[in-house]
């Protein structure tokens, strides 16, 4: 697996580079070598990129991607984006449907076309595993089609479409369809499955479990860092066009709950709660293994005992109720537009 720092690449932006992902994945990309910028809101505070904002190859841009001026400012000097910046989750999404558009999909061919002018040489799009809906009893690879059942996967399958439409010589493109990201972040995100019940089981001793038996895909939020490198180091002709999946381990909800109670201790109690909902996913990541080399090398054992340490040395204080880790509650705080 090559995390080495492409030669060709130098600067890279990243858009929502102070959001869940973003905040682990910066400080990466720095010491891989990168130089970086990133435009974000900072809806969710200023100190994220905290450990790492007096790194002299870090620019801040505090910005609106909707925004072009403030768009083309961060582009500059860039050779790469990583573009994770969006409205995310379908709750948070759902909670004001104008403003997921206009930022998951009005703004984001203006964005892909400023980079080209901007001679950026790769873009790398955060898609997500929801744009192939339902898929029962089959693994899910990328050669299926979409089947999007929401405007937040919708709008994430409509980029992916207009990335490749604007792909050119010189401009290399790429989409990774990420499974659930887990784990502890400087920008921490308690609404996600293993997450929610880590929080629950620490704090509360009690994990409650709708149905169980589904299949959800998640992958630690180290190894999604480490996805990024991949797509950055490799060269032109193994990404340029393509879609990848990235996961890990497809794990029944049951197993996850009982995942935490080892981690926490033995006092946490499963509850279980009959559903209607028993949907399961199972996303295939052998493609990005065969022809990118990526291996997973965090489990969600790792990721669970990240949360707990965080939890018992009092790095996310106020866990069940604080708005900073829940992203609808956050945005209904701010009541952003």
């Amino acid at each position: 697996m090559n995390l080495s720092k492409n030669p060709t690449l130098n600067r890279v932006l990243v858009t929502g580079g102070a959001g869940y992902v973003g905040a682990v994945l910066v400080p990466r990309l720095l010491e891989a070598g990168y130089a970086v910028t990133v435009l974000d809101l900072y809806i969710y505070g200023e100190e994220a990129l905290a450990g790492c904002r007096s790194h002299p190859q870090l620019r801040e841009v505090k910005g609106d991607l909707r925004d072009p001026e403030t768009v083309k400012n961060a582009l500059e000097g860039c050779d790469a984006v990583i573009h994770l910046a969006c409205i995310s989750n379908d709750p948070s999404f759902e909670l004001n449907p104008d403003l997921g558009r206009s930022i998951n999909l009005d703004a984001f061919r203006p964005l892909v076309r400023a980079s080209k002018a901007a001679d950026v040489k790769r873009f790398i799009y955060a898609s997500s595993s929801s744009v192939y809906g339902i898929k029962e009893g089959v693994e899910v690879t990328e050669d299926l089609t979409l089947e999007p059942l929401t405007d937040y996967s919708r709008f994430k399958a409509d980029c992916e479409e207009i990335l490749e439409r604007e792909r050119e010589p010189g401009f290399a493109t790429v989409t990774i369809r990420p499974a659930t990201v887990c784990g502890y972040s400087p920008r921490q995100r308690l609404d996600v499955v293993v997450n929610i019940l880590t929080n629950l089981g620490y704090h509360k001793g009690e994990i409650l479990v709708f149905g169980g038996s589904q299949l959800r895909p998640n992958i630690n939020i180290q190894d999604m860092a480490n996805a990024y490198l991949v797509l950055l180091a490799a060269v032109d002709s193994d990404v340029d066009g393509r879609v990848f999946n990235a996961g890990y381990e497809n794990h029944p909800v049951m197993e996850l709950a009982q995942i935490v109670r080892r981690k926490v201790g033995d006092h946490v109690t499963l509850r279980v709660e009959e559903t209607d909902d028993l949907r399961s996913y199972h996303v295939s990541s052998r493609k990005i293994r065969e022809e990118l080399g990526f291996e997973p090398q965090h489990t969600i054992d790792d990721a669970v005992e990240g949360l707990v340490d965080a939890f018992r040395n009092n790095k996310l204080p106020d866990s069940l109720e604080n708005p900073l880790y829940f992203n609808i509650k956050q945005m209904q705080r701010i009541s952003l537009t």
